[in-house]
Protein backbone atom coordinates (compact mmCIF):
# COMPACT_ATOMS: atom_id res chain seq x y z
CA UNK A 1 0.00 0.00 0.00
CA UNK A 2 1.06 3.54 -0.10
CA UNK A 3 4.09 4.49 1.99
CA UNK A 4 4.78 8.06 0.23
CA UNK A 5 2.22 10.80 -0.69
CA UNK A 6 4.92 12.26 -4.07
CA UNK A 7 3.38 14.40 -6.47
CA UNK A 8 4.54 15.23 -9.98
CA UNK A 9 3.15 18.18 -11.71
CA UNK A 10 0.52 17.13 -14.32
CA UNK A 11 1.64 17.44 -17.51
CA UNK A 12 -0.94 19.41 -19.90
CA UNK A 13 -2.57 17.76 -23.00
CA UNK A 14 -0.33 18.54 -25.97
CA UNK A 15 -0.66 21.70 -28.07
CA UNK A 16 -0.73 20.54 -31.70
CA UNK A 17 -0.47 21.85 -35.58
CA UNK A 18 -3.30 22.12 -37.36
CA UNK A 19 -3.71 18.90 -38.89
CA UNK A 20 -5.67 15.98 -37.87
CA UNK A 21 -2.82 13.60 -38.21
CA UNK A 22 -0.72 15.76 -36.24
CA UNK A 23 -3.28 16.37 -33.36
CA UNK A 24 -3.75 12.05 -33.33
CA UNK A 25 -0.39 11.72 -32.82
CA UNK A 26 0.83 14.16 -30.92
CA UNK A 27 -2.08 12.67 -27.84
CA UNK A 28 -1.13 9.11 -28.23
CA UNK A 29 2.46 9.97 -27.71
CA UNK A 30 1.47 12.27 -24.60
CA UNK A 31 -0.03 9.44 -23.48
CA UNK A 32 2.80 6.81 -24.19
CA UNK A 33 4.71 9.36 -22.14
CA UNK A 34 2.24 9.11 -19.13
CA UNK A 35 2.32 5.18 -19.26
CA UNK A 36 6.48 4.85 -18.95
CA UNK A 37 6.79 7.66 -16.51
CA UNK A 38 3.96 5.88 -14.40
CA UNK A 39 6.14 2.57 -14.53
CA UNK A 40 9.54 4.50 -14.34
CA UNK A 41 11.22 4.36 -11.00
CA UNK A 42 8.44 2.06 -9.17
CA UNK A 43 9.49 -0.29 -6.61
CA UNK A 44 10.00 -3.74 -6.45
CA UNK A 45 8.42 -6.10 -5.82
CA UNK A 46 5.54 -3.76 -6.04
CA UNK A 47 5.36 -2.54 -9.45
CA UNK A 48 4.72 -6.92 -10.24
CA UNK A 49 2.78 -7.71 -7.12
CA UNK A 50 -0.96 -8.13 -7.70
CA UNK A 51 -3.09 -5.46 -5.74
CA UNK A 52 -6.19 -5.38 -7.37
CA UNK A 53 -8.92 -8.12 -7.86
CA UNK A 54 -8.34 -8.14 -11.36
CA UNK A 55 -4.81 -9.14 -11.11
CA UNK A 56 -3.18 -6.14 -12.69
CA UNK A 57 0.09 -4.79 -11.77
CA UNK A 58 2.01 -2.00 -13.54
CA UNK A 59 5.00 -3.45 -15.27
CA UNK A 60 2.10 -6.09 -16.28
CA UNK A 61 0.60 -2.81 -18.05
CA UNK A 62 3.54 -1.92 -19.81
CA UNK A 63 4.51 -5.39 -21.33
CA UNK A 64 0.78 -5.35 -22.61
CA UNK A 65 0.91 -1.94 -24.31
CA UNK A 66 4.61 -2.80 -25.85
CA UNK A 67 2.58 -6.18 -27.20
CA UNK A 68 -0.47 -3.86 -28.44
CA UNK A 69 1.78 -1.42 -30.42
CA UNK A 70 3.72 -4.40 -32.22
CA UNK A 71 0.66 -5.97 -33.07
CA UNK A 72 -0.72 -2.64 -34.38
CA UNK A 73 2.08 -1.12 -36.03
CA UNK A 74 5.25 -3.76 -36.74
CA UNK A 75 2.46 -6.63 -38.06
CA UNK A 76 3.95 -8.89 -34.91
CA UNK A 77 1.27 -11.40 -34.07
CA UNK A 78 0.05 -12.09 -30.93
CA UNK A 79 -1.64 -15.69 -30.10
CA UNK A 80 -2.35 -15.06 -26.02
CA UNK A 81 -3.45 -11.34 -25.23
CA UNK A 82 -3.66 -12.38 -21.61
CA UNK A 83 -0.35 -13.59 -21.34
CA UNK A 84 0.85 -10.02 -22.99
CA UNK A 85 0.11 -8.58 -18.99
CA UNK A 86 2.64 -11.06 -17.34
CA UNK A 87 5.85 -9.63 -17.78
CA UNK A 88 8.61 -12.65 -16.85
CA UNK A 89 10.22 -13.08 -13.98
CA UNK A 90 13.78 -11.70 -15.58
CA UNK A 91 12.54 -8.33 -16.60
CA UNK A 92 12.80 -5.20 -14.65
CA UNK A 93 11.60 -1.97 -14.51
CA UNK A 94 14.17 0.15 -16.79
CA UNK A 95 13.62 -3.03 -19.27
CA UNK A 96 10.18 -3.19 -19.68
CA UNK A 97 10.54 0.71 -19.97
CA UNK A 98 13.09 0.93 -22.98
CA UNK A 99 11.41 -2.38 -24.57
CA UNK A 100 8.51 -0.24 -24.71
CA UNK A 101 9.67 3.31 -25.48
CA UNK A 102 12.05 1.25 -28.61
CA UNK A 103 8.84 -0.21 -29.70
CA UNK A 104 6.83 3.36 -29.50
CA UNK A 105 10.46 4.43 -31.63
CA UNK A 106 9.67 1.85 -34.37
CA UNK A 107 6.01 2.21 -34.39
CA UNK A 108 6.41 6.45 -35.17
CA UNK A 109 8.93 5.09 -37.66
CA UNK A 110 6.13 3.23 -39.66
CA UNK A 111 3.85 5.97 -38.61
CA UNK A 112 6.38 9.17 -40.14
CA UNK A 113 5.72 7.13 -43.97
CA UNK A 114 2.08 7.51 -43.58
CA UNK A 115 0.29 10.50 -45.02
CA UNK A 116 -3.18 9.24 -45.64
CA UNK A 117 -4.67 8.44 -42.74
CA UNK A 118 -7.85 6.31 -44.86
CA UNK A 119 -4.89 4.25 -46.08
CA UNK A 120 -4.63 0.84 -43.88
CA UNK A 121 -1.09 0.81 -42.27
CA UNK A 122 1.55 -1.12 -43.77
CA UNK A 123 1.92 -4.47 -42.50
CA UNK A 124 3.92 -6.37 -44.57
CA UNK A 125 3.79 -9.89 -44.61
CA UNK A 126 0.76 -9.29 -41.66
CA UNK A 127 -2.10 -12.15 -41.72
CA UNK A 128 -4.80 -10.08 -40.92
CA UNK A 129 -5.98 -7.10 -43.08
CA UNK A 130 -5.15 -4.05 -41.84
CA UNK A 131 -7.35 -0.85 -40.28
CA UNK A 132 -7.04 2.32 -41.38
CA UNK A 133 -3.78 4.62 -40.24
CA UNK A 134 -6.56 6.48 -38.65
CA UNK A 135 -8.57 3.89 -36.84
CA UNK A 136 -5.43 2.45 -35.92
CA UNK A 137 -4.35 5.87 -34.37
CA UNK A 138 -7.65 6.61 -32.49
CA UNK A 139 -8.38 2.75 -31.84
CA UNK A 140 -4.52 3.20 -29.92
CA UNK A 141 -5.20 6.47 -28.01
CA UNK A 142 -8.16 4.32 -26.62
CA UNK A 143 -6.22 1.72 -25.73
CA UNK A 144 -3.28 3.91 -23.96
CA UNK A 145 -5.57 6.02 -22.37
CA UNK A 146 -7.57 3.43 -20.64
CA UNK A 147 -4.38 1.48 -19.04
CA UNK A 148 -2.83 4.94 -18.45
CA UNK A 149 -5.96 5.86 -15.99
CA UNK A 150 -4.95 1.83 -14.84
CA UNK A 151 -1.56 2.97 -14.05
CA UNK A 152 -2.09 6.03 -11.92
CA UNK A 153 -4.69 4.46 -9.83
CA UNK A 154 -1.73 1.23 -9.70
CA UNK A 155 0.92 3.53 -8.93
CA UNK A 156 -0.49 5.43 -6.62
CA UNK A 157 -1.47 2.14 -4.33
CA UNK A 158 2.23 1.46 -4.64
CA UNK A 159 3.78 4.49 -3.00
CA UNK A 160 1.48 7.39 -3.36
CA UNK A 161 2.71 8.91 -6.60
CA UNK A 162 0.49 10.98 -8.58
CA UNK A 163 0.44 13.55 -11.45
CA UNK A 164 1.64 12.39 -15.03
Amino acid sequence: MATSRRSRRDAPPPRTGNSEAATLRAFLDYLRDSIAAKVEGAPEPQVRTTIVPSGTTLLGLANHLTFVERSMFLAENVTDWKATFQPSSEDSVDGVVSRYRETVERANAVLDGCTDLAAPVPRPGAKRPAPSVRWALVHMIEETGRHAGHADILRELIDGSTGR
